[in-house]
């Protein structure tokens, strides 16, 4: 099949770390290559934010990255990318006069506006997943969600148009579910990881003779970064080392680290935190079998792929009860859950884990099981070339009982 994908922000080809990139970059670029090992042929269209960077860029074999001229061409936070989607949709819709795809599938909501319209006069099927819903976000900011207004609204007719709407963990279809979308044509398929990347045998990174607890991902308040800081205080002989920042320029300047260091200091455990900024992700494997336990916080999280990766390289995972982390970790079996925002609960669990380093271990050996049977792109893959298919095939149908009733 020819697969287009459409991405307005997430350029799977940017830097990892910056505040508009992240796991959704992650799952564009490896989902594609996985379908392109299968035998399909993928571009993915994403926003042009660089007026010198080429036109089409080869991700890998079978994948190819073009750029959209949509607004200007210059980094656009993704909250204020709404007034250009007509745009983007516009040159969609001449990229497939030339360049028919078999399937289009978007990814985030402003993605959906973009492929519908540009599909509407071929009528190529889309697929819609969102990474992130408009109403959990509000739910969780409440006056401080930077959103545009509409998104729930869009989000719901995106949905309503879409041949079949991908959700990645079963949180996510409930929340579908109250939002009007019918439950018979939302499919799940979870987000995946590299397990040739990232797998249990390999070196660990150095480390001191403490324990250590590994948080990865990007410096936002609402990472619950915070939470791990001051249960730090009641774990003795214990280190927290903090992987995530700006791609350039000193991670102490950012303001949500410099808050984080405050914290610390605060509690009395700055000489126990490290912020080691962005981290390349040739070393993340290492740096994830170097911890005793990798610590996901947030307050709210769609899926969340450094559970995921620190599972296929056996490492326990303590995690917030939400979202798609009550679909990945297995309370008691390959991690511990806590409850959202509770410091007390996150140090009592952190102090069971440490305290029982055979328990810990086997936590790992099952999180790196579950990591290579469920979570495998080549798994993910197959299944989302399935719905693929069938949105296809349904078309077709479509299309051959108009021709014989007209």
């Amino acid at each position: 099949m020819r697969v287009a994908m459409v991405s307005e922000h997430a350029n799977p080809m940017a830097a990892l770390g910056g505040a508009d990139a992240g796991g959704q970059n992650v799952h564009v670029a490896a989902l594609s290559a996985a379908l392109a090992r299968l035998g399909h042929r993928v571009t993915v269209y994403t926003r042009r934010d660089d007026p010198d960077a080429p036109a089409t860029t080869r991700l890998c074999k079978g994948v190819t990255v073009s750029l959209v001229d949509a607004g200007p061409a210059k980094p656009v936070p993704k909250d204020e990318l709404l007034p250009f989607m007509d745009e983007f949709g516009d040159r969609l819709a001449n990229r497939f006069l030339v360049r028919r795809p078999s399937v289009v599938h978007a990814h985030f909501w402003m993605s959906g506006i973009a492929a519908l319209r540009g599909t509407r006069s071929s009528g190529v099927p889309v697929v819609q997943t969102y990474h992130a819903l408009g109403t959990v976000k509000h739910r969780h900011l409440g006056s401080a969600d930077p959103s545009p207004a509409g998104r729930i609204a869009a989000e719901i007719a995106v949905g309503r148009d879409a041949a079949r709407v991908v959700a990645t963990c079963s949180d996510e279809v409930f929340e579908l579910v109250r939002m009007g979308l019918d439950r018979d044509r939302i499919s799940v398929v979870p987000c995946g990881v590299d397990t040739e990347h990232f797998f249990t045998e390999g070196p660990g990174a150095p480390r001191s003779r403490r324990h250590r607890l590994l948080v990865v991902g990007r410096l936002v308040e609402r990472k619950g970064i915070d939470l791990v800081v001051r249960a730090l205080a009641k774990l003795p002989d214990t280190e927290l080392v903090i992987a995530g920042g700006p791609v350039q320029g000193p991670v102490a300047a950012d303001p949500e680290a410099e808050r984080l260091i405050g914290i610390a200091r605060e509690v009395g455990v700055e000489d126990r935190v490290a912020l080691l900024g962005s981290v390349d992700r040739r070393a993340m494997p290492a740096l994830l079998r170097s911890a005793d336990a990798v610590v996901c916080t947030p307050w709210y999280e769609p899926f969340g792929i450094v559970p995921l990766e620190a599972m296929a390289c056996g490492t326990p995972v303590v995690a917030s009860a939400v979202g798609g982390l009550r679909d990945t970790v297995v309370d008691g079996v390959n991690g511990l859950l806590v409850p959202p925002r509770d410091v007390a609960a996150l140090t009592e669990a952190l102090r069971r884990l440490l305290e029982q380093p055979e328990w810990a271990r086997q936590m790992g050996q099952a999180g790196a099981l579950r990591a290579v049977s469920r979570y495998a792109w080549p798994r993910v893959a197959r299944e989302t070339a399935e719905i693929y298919r069938g949105v296809a095939l349904a078309r077709e149908a479509r299309g051959r009982n108009r021709a014989v009733t007209g």
